[in-house]
């Protein structure tokens, strides 16, 4: 990948766990992710202070990037300086709507949308934390592209009603997430870079028109900054915990794009390898099956059972469940594992 040896193709995306205390990882932060860390193998985490944390994976071998982003009108004007309104490509708010128990959009402000001669600072905010997260010691940053932040904002036609040079034509409306990408890769270097888009789904009302378009170009124009890697979501995932059918598929995104592909949302052992032996892919990513299994590499190797996720448990603030709780292989029929958690606990 790029400059980086991989061992397998299993990767941990990045997930929100709501496990911060003041919005600060601790310690039991550094355990989750080193758990789930083996020698060559790439994890994703989001952007807040990491270096243990990051210490923690690199101990174990592991390629660790950090996530940044920027949400746009996915906010509250309470976080922002002089209760400001979020910005956007609109002005239109997003419609109430409880997403998930980390997600309600009535709790969203209205947004302001750019000014032309604003968007260029707005491309230059992205460079400072892709810097940070070089120098806390990840091994390269990714770009959130997708899911209804600032970047899918711009790229998707049912979101972007500008009229300047970033709205109105595909080109015209892939223009900002493309210059983020020139303007990380420049900071960073492109072997140390990933970029996330989210074509085909439509989070916080970001549909497109032509959503196999859009995925071409974006994989088409990447290829010219050269980044280690491109994750996507599958076609059949269209919100939060929904699959459905679809013609669509990433074949000819994955072929347009020439450095790393990452697929991800709902594969199991069988459909990875599947995806694999057929070009769709070179490395998989999993969610809920390494939150419950941070063994997941060993356990495909073996053909081993799998952990049972507990998803009530997946976005609690608590430091031991459902985040390190989750036994290995080799501690499922052993009391070693306990002492340390009753540890952590108290």
């Amino acid at each position: 990948m790029g400059r980086f040896e991989l061992s397998h193709r299993v990767v941990l995306p990045l997930l929100t766990r709501v496990r911060a205390f003041d919005n600060i990882p601790q310690e039991h932060a550094a355990l989750h992710y080193s758990q789930r860390t083996s020698k060559g193998g790439l994890l994703i985490a989001e952007a807040a202070a990491w270096k243990p944390i990051v210490n923690a994976v690199h101990q174990k071998e592991g390629i660790f990037f950090c996530q940044v982003w920027h949400v746009g009108r996915a906010f509250n004007c309470s976080f922002q300086p002089n209760g400001q309104a979020p910005i956007s490509t609109t002005d239109k708010p997003l419609a109430p709507e409880l997403r998930s128990k980390c997600i309600d959009t009535s709790q969203f402000s209205a947004p302001r949308r750019l000014a032309t001669e604003e968007i260029p600072s707005i491309v230059d905010d992205f460079r400072a934390p892709a810097r940070n997260a070089i120098e806390a010691g990840f091994d390269g940053a990714e770009i959130h592209g997708a899911h209804g932040h600032l970047i899918d904002q711009f790229l998707k036609a049912q979101v972007n009603v500008r009229t300047d040079e970033c709205g109105g034509s595909l080109e015209n409306r892939c223009r900002f997430a493309l210059e983020v990408v020139g303007a990380v890769t420049g900071e960073v270097g492109a072997d140390r870079v990933g970029n996330r888009p989210s074509p085909f789904a439509d989070y916080c009302e970001t549909g497109d028109s032509d959503p196999e378009a859009l995925a071409l170009f974006m994989a088409e124009s990447l290829n010219r900054y050269g980044i280690a890697y491109c994750p996507v979501v599958e076609s059949r995932m269209k919100r939060m915990g929904e699959k459905q059918e679809t013609h669509w598929n990433l074949l000819p995104m994955r072929k347009a794009f020439r450095g790393a592909f990452i697929a991800a949302r709902g594969y199991d052992s069988d459909d990875s390898n599947r995806a694999i032996a057929a070009g769709l892919a070179d490395l998989i990513a999993y969610s809920r099956l390494f939150v419950a299994n941070p063994d997941l590499p060993r356990r495909f190797e073996l053909n081993a059972p799998l952990n049972k996720d507990d998803r009530d448990t997946f976005n609690i603030p608590d430091p031991v469940v459902g985040y390190t709780d989750y036994p290995f292989l080799s501690l499922q029929n052993s009391s070693i594992f306990m002492p340390f958690l009753c540890f952590l606990k108290a």
